[in-house]
């Protein structure tokens, strides 16, 4: 049986234990890491570990793999030492505040031959991959423009590193828009160009962007559109995605757990809209945890490993240094698997 160590006690014990449920007979959690020792006792009730620390490395030697869901700017001193020690690795979004921490990350897993998967949770989301499925079999057409929105409020206590540049790697675009960048890129294709237009007006909070606008061209000729705030003071999309394809456009309810097609695109028109699929609200973090599990029994390639992982990052990096040059930045090719 796989055991389970989770270094950073958070908020999602409850996820976690879901995917536990799941995973029964496979896998199990042995070890809650936390610098918040009463946290980390919490957590390992809920999910019935045994080992309690406060320090990552004394858990080492007790798990076969670990979830990694510390402060951004951790998570590539402590991915390596783990890998290192031929431990399998899923590492909280973003993977590493630069290109250079990911690479070493992507080296080190291959290296040490070990599974490492970065956690866009968001791909594993049910209506995500109903949505995806549909738009890769073409049946609605070709689509020609995905445009998603993230509304939410999020505001630490002050000092807080999720308030900082350096503590996020940049602002809501890197530390929450990634997830919406890699679902672009993997359903669209390869980026041609884009602009990025972020402010922290409405989240002072934020040393970085609070709130982002991003467009995109692929080379598919379809645009692409992200908008995230960390700002909302109410919200009637919440987590959306709407894709407008050449026969229909499919709205993705993320937080009501629906997926519907519209066809009439005359405004006074109704009766046309169809409920294609429904699951329960949430954001169904468990399927990330099964997916990483299933990887490792099986030796599968992660759907969000380091290389595919890596271009969403070089996508922000490069719409953040055009942004401040006042540029339309070019996206061509930024994947590893582009051999670049």
């Amino acid at each position: 049986m796989l055991r389970l160590g989770l270094i950073g006690c958070g908020n999602m014990g409850g996820a976690h234990r879901r995917a536990l449920e799941q995973l029964a007979g496979r896998a199990r959690m042995v070890a809650a890491v936390d610098t918040d020792i009463a946290r980390a006792e919490q957590t390992a009730k809920a999910l019935g570990c045994e080992r309690v620390t406060a320090d990552y490395r004394e858990a080492i030697e007790h798990v076969d793999a670990a979830i990694v869901a510390l402060p951004h700017e951790l998570h590539h001193p402590v991915g390596c030492a783990l890998m290192n020690a031929g431990r399998h690795v899923l590492m909280e979004k973003p993977m590493a505040v630069s290109e250079a921490q990911c690479l070493e990350l992507i080296d080190v897993s291959r290296s040490a031959g070990v599974t490492f998967m970065v956690a866009y949770c968001m791909r594993f989301h049910p209506v995500v991959t109903e949505m995806r499925k549909l738009i890769k079999q073409r049946a609605y057409g070709d689509c020609f423009q995905l445009s998603i929105w993230t509304e939410q409020h999020t505001q630490r206590e002050p000092g807080s590193w999720m308030h900082t540049a350096a503590g996020l790697g940049g602002g809501q675009l890197f530390s929450h828009g990634c997830h919406y960048i890699d679902i672009l890129l993997d359903w669209l294709g390869e980026p041609i160009e884009g602009k990025h237009i972020g402010s922290n007006f409405g989240t002072p909070w934020m040393e970085g962007e609070g709130t982002s606008n991003v467009a995109m061209r692929f080379a598919s000729g379809a645009l692409g559109y992200h908008f995230g705030t960390w700002g909302a003071m109410g919200t009637r999309l919440k987590y959306a995605i709407h894709a407008h394809s050449t026969r229909g456009m499919l709205e993705g309810q993320l937080s009501a757990g629906r997926l519907i097609l519209h066809q009439d695109a005359a405004e006074e028109a109704t009766g046309r809209e169809q409920l294609l699929y429904e699951t329960q609200p949430g954001k169904h973090v468990d399927h990330e945890l099964v997916h990483f599990v299933e990887c490792i029994e099986r030796g599968d390639r992660p759907l969000t490993d380091g290389p595919r992982s890596l271009q969403s990052l070089r996508v922000i990096w490069k719409l953040y240094e055009a942004e401040q040059r006042g540029v339309v930045a070019d996206l061509r090719g930024l994947s590893l698997e582009a051999g670049v």
